[in-house]
């Protein structure tokens, strides 16, 4: 049996697991159970009652948190002319278009931590789906990184913008910040997060759409939280 050291057991003795927390005790606890020597993440898992065997309960998007991820985004922008120069004066680290493509393709180039393209860029980009893809880099319209208002998205990026995805079996994982944000900060993100995913509920859904609610910081154990949000 794999054995754990003593901060972790220390941490997991703080948590009731059977216990439902109110968002403000989950906090709270959260910054007292992070096991990272570093400023560790802090997430969020939503369990949604969702068939995502069913296109309209597979959701998508992106939302920008109030008070920012505590993380500095990479923002590469693919768009020519009058948008390139957007992108670079909205603040974008790398633009370009064919030449930016090449590098990613021939150097296995990876600086970057969020793509943003023009729709007519979408075509070229076409062939580097198989690498951006698996990467989570490849830009969709859904997440707001397919657009003409190219400085707008990076503003948004660059402001702490987030993206959600169900996965398989209608769950939901987001950042909402850093251990080291204060408490009303990692409320307010975890309100704004939770207030989209209940925004874009399904209209097909059937019965209670959010089921559990958890969060956790980098390494630690997953503190659950008291549903109430959408009720």
């Amino acid at each position: 049996m794999r054995k754990r050291s003593k901060k972790y057991v220390d941490a997991i003795q703080k948590v009731d697991r059977s216990h439902y927390y109110s968002k403000e005790e989950a906090v709270k606890l959260v910054k007292e159970t992070s096991l990272s020597s570093f400023d560790g993440s802090v997430e969020l898992a939503v369990r949604l009652n969702l068939d995502t065997k069913k296109a309209d309960q597979q959701l998508r998007g992106a939302i920008v948190l109030p008070k920012g991820t505590g993380k500095t985004n990479r923002v590469l922008v693919i768009a020519r002319g009058p948008k390139a120069q957007e992108a670079k004066d909205a603040g974008a680290d790398y633009v370009g278009d064919v030449d930016m493509l090449e590098k990613i393709e021939k150097e296995n180039w990876f600086d970057f931590d969020t793509m943003i393209a023009t729709p007519d860029m979408m075509p070229l980009l076409g062939k580097l789906g198989r690498v951006l893809g698996p990467k989570g880099l490849m830009p969709n319209p859904k997440t707001g990184t397919v657009t003409m208002d190219i400085a707008k998205a990076v503003e948004e990026v660059k402001a702490g913008r987030v993206e959600y995805k169900t996965d398989t079996f209608g769950n939901v994982h987001g950042v909402i910040g850093k251990v080291s944000f204060s408490e009303a900060d990692l409320l307010a993100n975890l309100d704004a997060f939770l207030a989209q995913i209940i925004r874009i509920k399904p209209s097909t859904v059937k019965g209670d759409y959010i089921k559990n609610i958890s969060i956790s910081a980098t390494m630690g154990p997953g503190i659950k939280i008291e549903n109430n949000f959408d009720k």
